[in-house]
């Protein structure tokens, strides 16, 4: 009966650890954050060997450009806009991914410009208000209100969009948003 024991991986060096950054940067697009995160989770499981300075490497991988945070945000925030996410989620969605202010501030404006697209967007995706077979209910409406919301859209702007039947025409939108 063999039974199937394996062996601890040894402790990580600073080699290997600069290994398992270049492997990881080459792989995933990232944040330094992301990438602190990662390297100390490995830490942590595996243990280290002598004195590992996890901080230091992630900003040399900046440094290198291989992590670049603001490009990150802008490709993620021009990403999420296209499926129809609202500048709320956008934002949010930087700050967990450990985007710093001075790099998500730089994207805020192209957010905050492209918030009535992504709005258009979800509701076209979503089938809601002008991209409906019908005039949704009061009940319907409020549901994709709050849809839409939870994508990240303003009340007002959701509410406005929910509320246009089938024959109203979007473009009179982009007077008002």
């Amino acid at each position: 009966m063999s039974r199937d024991v394996r062996r601890p991986l040894p402790p990580i060096d600073q080699s290997a650890l600069e290994r398992m950054a270049l492997r990881y940067v080459e792989r995933y697009a990232t944040t330094r954050a992301k990438l602190v995160q990662y390297l100390t989770r490995k830490l942590r499981e595996r243990g280290a060997d002598g004195t590992i300075d996890v901080a230091g490497l992630a900003d040399r991988m900046a440094e290198l450009r291989y992590v670049d945070d603001r490009a990150f945000a802008e490709a993620r925030a021009t990403a999420m806009a296209r499926r129809g996410l609202g500048p709320r989620r956008v934002r949010d969605a930087l700050r967990h991914a450990g985007v710093g202010e001075d790099d998500a501030g730089a994207v805020a404006d192209t957010i905050d410009e492209g918030a009535l697209a992504a709005a258009i967007a979800f509701a076209r995706r979503r089938r809601i208000g002008p991209f409906a077979p019908q005039q949704a209910e009061r009940d319907l409406r409020e549901k994709q209100v709050g849809a839409m919301v939870r994508a990240g859209h303003s009340p007002g702007l959701s509410r406005v969009i929910a509320s246009l039947g089938p024959d109203d025409d979007i473009e009179t939108l982009s007077d008002r948003y």
